[in-house]
């Protein structure tokens, strides 16, 4: 009877020990890893993501795939990361467009805060807003009497409901009393490219969006959103020089599904840091206006809840809204 017993206990264990996850952090990642993007290709999250995927991939010594999943704001790529198995194989790349989104809209299939886990927030970053060359006006101040007299249709592109571009246009407008309309793309490219060819008037777009039009003459720069200068576009105001109070700033990060092995978090913030920390990554980043944090999981969770506040209000005030 107790070798019957002992041999059924041994029997137990072994099948425990065969359901031990193949992902523990021991042998993690021993397959590709999957990074959904929210946006369309060519877009500023997008580019910024396929540096990072590209120089990520000989520190964990495994393939990064790029998922564009486009569509609502970022709902549907971060309802997809947050149903996915939480095994370290599928990470977001996100923006504040999404957690903004939790006061956009109100019945979200997934909630930023308690469905993701924070991996590291990857950069901060600003806006500028441009104008298409059509467009009467060569500084901000003309630009703000052109939107407020009411005379003209003044459309600005976006990447969609809740994103940086939204907000700071919203914000933009509610502060200066214009009636600007607001056009959602699923990326932040198709906004610019429409302005460069002049089917819309305006954008507050990411820099690393903007330049090469800019430096290319097709859109003008009248001013940046964040509350100091950018050293790609020094001769370019602030927002705040004429509008004291705005500002409108973003920022990237990864996620995983919210019940991910902590020492899985662990080892991918660390691989993110390295790479980060990475001198051609770093000169990548700063060419696109992008400053590197490298946080920790617990340093970017306090930053998320400090951000939905703000976030929050801004949507408040500013009258965003969506459609």
């Amino acid at each position: 009877m107790l070798r019957i017993l002992k041999a059924a206990i041994g029997g137990v264990l072994l099948s425990a020990q065969a359901t031990v996850p193949v992902f523990a952090a021991e042998t993690w990642p021993i397959r590709p890893i999957r990074m959904v993007v929210p946006f369309t290709a060519g877009g500023s999250t997008d580019l910024t993501a396929r540096v990072m995927a590209e120089n990520l991939r000989p520190v964990l010594g495994q393939t990064i795939v790029i998922d564009n999943r486009p569509g609502a704001a970022g709902t549907i790529a971060g309802d997809t990361v947050a149903k996915a198995t939480p095994n370290g194989y599928t990470f977001l790349v996100a923006s504040a467009t999404l957690l903004a989104n939790r006061s956009l809209y109100k019945n979200l299939p997934y909630d930023f805060i308690s469905d993701l886990a924070p991996v590291t927030q990857t950069h901060s970053s600003t806006n500028v807003l441009v104008v298409n060359p059509k467009v009467p006006v060569s500084t901000l101040p003309e630009f703000i009497a052109y939107v407020k007299s009411g005379k003209y249709r003044v459309n600005y592109g976006t990447a969609g409901h809740g994103s940086s571009q939204h907000l700071a246009g919203a914000l933009f407008n509610h502060m200066v009393g214009g009636n600007m309309v607001q056009v959602p793309y699923k990326g932040g490219a198709p906004a610019v490219t429409d302005l460069v060819a002049g089917a819309i008037e305006s954008v507050f777009a990411p820099l690393i969006e903007a330049l090469p039009f800019i430096k290319a003459g097709t859109i003008k720069p009248l001013a940046v959103c964040g509350v100091k200068r950018s050293p790609l576009l020094p001769a370019v105001p602030t927002m705040s020089d004429l509008l004291p109070g705005y500002q409108s700033t973003s920022w990237g990060g990864i996620l995983a599904p919210s019940k991910t092995p902590a020492d899985i978090v662990n080892k991918m913030h660390e691989a993110m840091v390295k790479m980060l920390n990475q001198p051609f990554v770093r000169t990548h980043f700063a060419e696109s206006d992008k400053e590197v944090v490298g946080s920790s999981p617990a340093e970017f969770k306090q930053f998320i809840a400090a951000e939905a506040e703000r976030l929050q209000t801004q949507v408040r005030i500013s009258g965003a809204k969506v459609d």
